[in-house]
């Protein structure tokens, strides 16, 4: 069962707003065995929305539109809908009595514009809207399913989960779709695909889909699967997933569940450092106190986290970390060695368990021949050793700080 979306709004495409609608439609249709075919939007002209109406007719089979029913001349939807179903609008009662009271409950006027909310195409099935004025509507046209929501994400989500989703449930006979999303650090996408190529290979003889999703830093690996027997295709995913733990498994750090917020490495430490009773403290250069920051992001940090130091000069480095002289006239303040002893010293200075030390270029400037834009130095030091490593990201000031926190946030974790 495929469905196509269709957003209305000049406000989307100049990017006024950010269509966060489409991101939560896509989740709940899958989740209930519907696939999203394509995402479309198009602006308030009529014969624009006419069009992708038309298009996405022949590519799906349930039509989703959001947008454009508000009571203001802009609001074109609902009379475009008249005109492809080739009807006309309709005073509804009953939803009049609604938005009567709407206006009534929160003594407000009752305008005349208000009053064509109430004016429905005279062949949909209204859709009550408890969270606005605006109704939702459904449409059977060609076999094919039609809903117009309003674009207001609290009302569409509303309708949606109230009324039209368990209507689509009823209406169609829908597969089981299953994902698992595993999350990987430190790992490039094209070494990630050629280090589980094998196991990738065996997936299309189970129907199996994998999606590589890779952002700065880190690669979302997707396993989708459809068909009626709920428990056969998880079973098949998750012994999947098992192997891929197996392969590459030093490189995973979580799991994501669709439509929900994934787990971060920050989360991830503090949860381990809170069960161990143990500590942290951090020395930053050339992220800022960018890893500071992610770690106190998480509710609770105050019972692992003791401090930074962000020692962007040398003297700093020197006086406050006890960084020696020499070590960076020789080797230089970007280097594995003043990595080490900034390690070494905050780890001292606040007497953690654990402490992470950077130092590098950011950029754009401060290269040299043998340390090009993107050189990090990142060490992890216990009361027992201390490692550290070099990495060149790339040319971009922002990226190189996130890929940096990233890294050093993974080499944490391996250490803990």
């Amino acid at each position: 069962m495929l469905a196509e979306i269709i957003t209305i709004g000049d406000e989307i495409l100049i990017g006024q707003i950010v269509d966060t609608n489409s991101a939560w439609l896509g989740t709940e249709l899958s989740n209930i065995g519907i696939s999203v075919k394509q995402i479309t939007s198009v602006s308030d002209d009529k014969q624009h929305i006419l069009d992708a109406l038309a298009l996405a007719e022949k590519r799906a089979d349930i039509i989703i539109i959001t947008g454009g029913l508000g009571p203001t001349k802009d609001d074109i939807t609902k009379h475009t809908l008249c005109e492809y179903f080739n009807t006309h609008l309709i005073m509804n009662d009953e939803v009049r009595a609604h938005v009567e009271g709407f206006f009534k409950k929160r003594n407000r006027p009752m305008l005349d514009v208000n009053t064509k909310q109430a004016e429905v195409p005279a062949n949909c099935e209204v859709l009550f809207n408890n969270y606005g004025t605006a109704p939702g509507m459904w449409f059977a046209h060609n076999n094919k399913i039609f809903i117009s929501m309003p674009g207001v994400p609290f009302e569409m989500k509303g309708i949606m989960t109230d009324i039209a989703l368990p209507k689509l449930k009823q209406t169609f006979t829908l597969p089981f779709i299953y994902h698992r999303t595993i999350l990987t650090q430190g790992i490039g996408e094209s070494f990630l695909a050629d280090l589980i190529k094998d196991w990738e290979n065996n997936l299309t003889t189970k129907e199996i889909k994998l999606a590589y999703l890779p952002s700065p830093g880190m690669v979302k690996l997707r396993l989708s699967i459809k068909g009626e027997n709920k428990e056969q295709i998880k079973k098949l995913i998750n012994d999947e997933a098992d192997a891929l733990y197996k392969i590459a498994g030093e490189y995973i750090y979580g799991e994501e569940q669709l439509g929900k917020e994934a787990p971060t490495f920050q989360s991830i430490i503090g949860k381990i450092l809170t069960d161990k009773n143990q500590t942290l403290s951090i020395a930053e250069s050339c992220t800022g106190g960018y890893i500071s920051h992610l770690i106190t992001s998480v509710a609770g940090s105050s019972a692992y986290y003791k401090g930074s130091i962000i020692a962007y000069e040398n003297e700093i480095k020197i006086a406050q970390l006890n960084v020696n002289p020499n070590t960076i006239q020789t080797f230089g303040a970007v280097s594995l060695e003043c990595a080490e002893e900034m390690a070494k010293g905050i780890l001292k200075v606040f007497d953690t368990d654990y402490a992470i030390a950077t130092t590098g270029i950011a950029g754009p400037t401060g290269e040299t021949p043998d340390k090009p834009i993107g050189t990090v130095c990142i060490a992890i030091a216990t009361k027992h050793q201390v490692k550290a490593q070099r990495f060149v990201f790339g040319n971009n000031r922002q990226r190189n700080i996130h890929m940096a926190a990233d890294m050093a946030l993974s080499m944490l974790k391996k250490t803990i």
